[in-house]
């Protein structure tokens, strides 16, 4: 018996939030559940998890620039095509800001750009960032444009405040997407 999951491909983003030590688990998730997942680290997202721990969990090579170490260039857009969901978690206020004014300065946002799959965002930052009226700006640019917003979660953060800034759960995130490829298979 196949899982229906086996089939599908996920571009996963980690970009510059320190909620970005949980993306290992998150991609762990996915792979538990027979996904193929192809990690995409911004320069941002290797100041808090690096390449080693997302491959191992992945299986492979993590992407972190339109080259690899022999001058060889990326196909973001082959990636983009054969991906069923885009998924960027964390996405920091940084990440919000490029994707809603379709900045491309690394590999991530090329991917993004070329997505025609659904894309999910989970912002992760701290309460103050998260209430900005930019931040909020961007997310509703976001939503506007058809991205799947998974809004954070409430409790403690990193900063030593409380209030809603966190990444959600491995489960909210693995449940949400799940949704959203359902969605979108019954839409197709």
């Amino acid at each position: 018996m196949t899982n229906k999951a086996s089939n599908k491909k996920i571009l996963f983003g980690v970009t510059g939030s320190i909620a970005a030590y949980k993306a290992p688990s998150i991609v762990r998730c996915f792979k538990q559940k027979d996904y193929d997942v192809q990690v995409v680290l911004t320069s941002g997202g290797s100041r808090f998890t690096t390449p080693l721990t997302l491959s191992t969990v992945s299986g492979n090579t993590v992407l972190q620039s339109m080259w690899d170490d022999k001058g060889t260039w990326h196909n973001h857009v082959r990636l983009a095509k054969e991906s069923d969901v885009l998924i960027i978690a964390p996405a920091s206020a940084n990440c919000l800001a490029k994707l809603a004014n379709g900045l491309c300065d690394e590999m991530l946002y090329a991917l993004y750009l070329s997505a025609t799959c659904p894309v999910i965002v989970a912002p992760a930052m701290d309460l103050d960032m998260w209430k900005h009226s930019s931040v909020q700006r961007n997310v509703a640019q976001l939503a506007q444009d058809g991205v799947h917003v998974l809004e954070p979660a409430t409790g403690f953060l990193a900063s030593g405040l409380e209030g809603q800034g966190r990444l959600p759960d491995v489960e909210v995130i693995t449940a949400f997407a799940e949704d959203v490829l359902s969605q979108s298979a019954k839409a197709s």
